[in-house]
């Protein structure tokens, strides 16, 4: 007979697993961490900036990304009054709170592909 696992019911391990539920849906997807550590490191860019930067997005795909960030308020959209009209991206004071997750994730990665290759890629922000 096979023993069931115990899970945690605590209300603090309630509260850190719908935490993490929440996180994850908020950045889940491809791109969303690419354009939030491109913004950090790129602080305030355009969106064909954006373009080149987040190497294999397409244009539909990153409109609704950056629509989502904003919408998290995680990064700002201003519209400039140029001609033409520009529009620049900036990370938010709280979209900053991101960096040391993503320079976290990047370090896994980078320890990771060491790990399972034996090669390593050189150090830069995400």
């Amino acid at each position: 007979m096979k023993k069931q696992a115990t899970i945690n019911n605590s209300s603090t391990c309630k509260t850190r697993i719908q935490a993490i539920t929440d996180t994850m849906s908020l950045l889940s997807g491809k791109w969303k961490f690419h354009i939030v550590g491109t913004l950090i490191e790129g602080h305030g860019m355009g969106f064909m900036d954006l373009m080149r930067e987040v190497d294999g997005i397409g244009t539909k795909m990153l409109s609704k990304e950056l629509q989502d960030l904003e919408m998290n308020q995680l990064i700002s959209r201003t519209v400039r009054n140029t001609k033409p009209v520009t529009v620049e991206y900036s990370i938010t004071d709280y979209g900053k709170t991101l960096e040391p997750i993503i320079d976290a994730i990047a370090n896994w990665g980078i320890t990771y592909r060491k790990s399972i290759s034996g090669q390593g890629n050189e150090s830069c922000s995400v």
